[in-house]
């Protein structure tokens, strides 16, 4: 059972991020200055069935961010996009959901769903892309907060011209969809939660007179990110062994939920803790534990004027306006907290379980 104490290591990232090796626009490179510019620990490529960018030798740190490749997957429909991570070859698009997630799972990889309920319908040459196959049993975790998806249902005629100039102000939250199915499968086993920018950098040609740059990747890497929380830090050298051990602290903490979902561009979550304790000993969020006397969850949000709300099976069952916020737990169940800012959704954490 792992646990870690609450002043662990944070690791800020955007994960869901497509290259010009598939349907983006930006070089490797490109991508990863826009990173490292903007101070983010990490990112995760996930350009659509190929890891060209792994296999030329893309992994490594660039300026303190470390880049990490998996890949997007889908069904021969087109369907059931599932974001593959730490795997070294792709598989065919003619499997079914099932069999590549299973077939990803055998081979040491683990997944998240993209964007799962998506809807949009404000552009023909951009359908919908939902996942259908709940049934799946080996699937890790989820992609609860998809800022491009968000943006395209959210998109009107009426605030358009608003929504491609500042493509941040328009995302407000996760899908209540998204978080009731999350909560839901929860109930039975560990389903992470991650954040995506799903970034692209699309370029949009203009009345025919110019190209515009619509969502740089420098603009979405300010939006939903992903914190990772753990007990290890990493060292940043061009040494592949330093390389191979950050990329094994990411992407461990994240197959174990030990991470948590914001929205940056409204404030800063850096310093965010969720942990359940028991006498000396600290569970961090992913972890599971007995019910038994003594747990309590402990709540610490880096800014004033926010409203805590713990989330038990699906429901709110406490409320709190405290920065810090202590909740005795005597009830077995899974459990998370949202974080609301000015009355806006901010953050997100992922679940810790106490079992009966």
């Amino acid at each position: 059972m792992s646990h870690m104490t609450y002043n662990a290591h944070e690791y800020i990232g955007a994960i869901h991020i497509h290259s010009h090796y598939s349907d983006g626009t930006g070089s490797v490179e490109e991508i990863a200055r826009a990173a490292s510019e903007l101070g983010l620990d990490y990112i995760i490529l996930t350009d659509h069935n190929t890891l060209r960018a792994k296999d030329e030798g893309a992994e490594k740190f660039y300026d303190g961010t470390l880049l990490i490749v998996g890949y997007e997957i889908n069904d021969k429909k087109n369907q059931n996009h599932y974001l593959a991570l730490r795997v070294d070859k792709t598989l065919p698009t003619r499997l079914n959901a099932s069999e590549y997630v299973q077939k990803i799972a055998e081979a040491g990889g683990f997944g998240f769903i993209a964007h799962p309920h998506e809807k949009r319908d404000s552009m023909k040459e951009h359908p919908p892309y939902p996942w259908t196959a709940w049934d799946c049993p080996n699937i890790t975790g989820i992609e609860i907060w998809n800022h491009m998806s968000e943006w395209m249902e959210n998109l009107t005629e009426q605030n358009k011209y608003e929504a491609f100039l500042h493509p941040l102000r328009t995302i407000e939250s996760p899908a209540a969809e998204t978080l009731q199915k999350w909560d839901e499968l929860s109930l039975s086993h560990r389903v992470v939660g991650i954040g995506g920018v799903d970034a692209h950098a699309h370029k949009v040609n203009v009345m025919g007179i110019f190209e515009v740059e619509v969502f740089p990747y420098k603009v979405l890497f300010k939006s939903i990110r992903t914190h990772i929380l753990t007990d290890l830090k990493f060292v940043i050298t061009d040494k592949p062994e330093d390389i191979f051990q950050a990329r094994s602290i990411l992407l461990n903490s994240l197959e174990s939920g030990n991470c948590f979902v914001a929205n940056d561009y409204l404030y800063n979550s850096y310093g965010f803790r969720f942990y359940a304790r028991v006498d000396t000993k600290f569970y961090s969020m992913g972890c599971s534990l007995p019910l038994q006397n003594g747990i309590r969850f402990f709540v610490e949000v880096p800014a004033g004027s926010i409203t805590i709300k713990l989330i038990r099976n699906g429901k709110i069952t406490a409320v709190s306006e405290q920065r810090s916020y202590v909740f005795e737990c005597t009830e077995a169940g899974v459990y998370r907290i949202e974080v609301y800012y000015m009355n806006k959704p901010w953050i997100f954490s992922n679940h810790i379980h106490i079992e009966e």
